[in-house]
């Protein structure tokens, strides 16, 4: 089933409600709690989540969701919607504007539309299965990069891989000009638009990287796994994003070497 108008304005009234949601509680009163995986959330993730849900239960009542905060909705009609309210909790609550809400719809496992949505700031990514991608309605495109020697790599945290995973990620720092830390979904916004060549994490779920694929292929570039294989609701969790896709296999590559091995 391709991606209607009707789907895409359904997306934009979620990210409209999860805003409408979010922004009173910026720098505010937000409530802290601590969830059972010792992760932040707050007042804002939670009203912003049932704002979503609710336009969808309505609306689209066949369709399952998947959201960060209330998990699983099963539906019928092979269509998923996965929603993080907030994407960079923690920065949130330190009133740093460089979180966002994702929104994506999954068909048969496959992201077919992604927005990453910057309630603060008001920028808006859409990213839409064989169209351009957007940012606030103008096209948005990635950066050529002819060499890793001269990328910018984001990641959030190098804390949040493994042993393993860290050291294939510090042969790639070792082969980019500079690397910046911090960012969550807002990396891949930025990589889409032009400013970042290369994100790598791990350690992701569905409801982190399924509205990202999207955003970023629109763009020009290429998401996958550290294996090089598309992202799916079954992959790994290890993520990359390049703005220029051929720069993926050398990155790939890279990253195979865990451990020393």
């Amino acid at each position: 089933m391709a991606v209607s108008q009707t789907d895409i304005d359904l997306a934009l009234r979620l990210a409209d409600a999860a805003g409408a949601a979010i922004r009173p509680r910026f720098r505010a009163e937000f409530g802290l709690e601590t969830k059972e995986d010792a992760s932040p959330v707050t007042l804002a993730d939670k009203e912003a989540e049932a704002a979503m849900r609710r336009l969808l239960v309505a609306e689209r009542p066949m369709d399952g969701i998947l959201g960060e905060e209330e998990g699983e909705r099963v539906g019928t009609s092979g269509r998923q919607w996965v929603l993080d309210p907030i994407d960079g909790t923690r920065a949130f609550i330190a009133g740093r504007p460089i979180f966002g809400t994702l929104i994506a719809l999954v068909e048969d496992g496959w992201p077919v539309l992604g927005i990453i949505d910057q309630p603060i700031l008001r920028e808006r990514w859409l990213g839409v299965v064989g169209r351009p991608t957007t940012l606030n309605g103008q096209e948005a495109r990635t950066r050529r990069c002819r060499d890793l020697a001269d990328a910018l790599l984001a990641t959030t945290s190098p804390a949040l891989f493994t042993d393993d995973q860290l050291h294939a990620f510090e042969h790639v720092d070792g082969a980019v000009r500079s690397t910046v830390l911090g960012g969550d979904c807002y990396n891949y916004a930025c990589l889409a638009s032009g400013h970042l060549d290369v994100v790598i994490e791990a350690g992701l779920k569905l409801h982190d990287f399924a509205a990202l694929v999207p955003v970023v292929e629109g763009a020009g570039g290429r998401m996958c796994d550290w294996a090089g294989d598309p992202l799916h609701a079954a992959s790994n969790g290890e993520v990359i994003a390049a703005g220029d896709p051929a720069r993926i296999e050398e990155l790939v590559e890279a990253l195979a070497c865990r451990g020393g091995h």
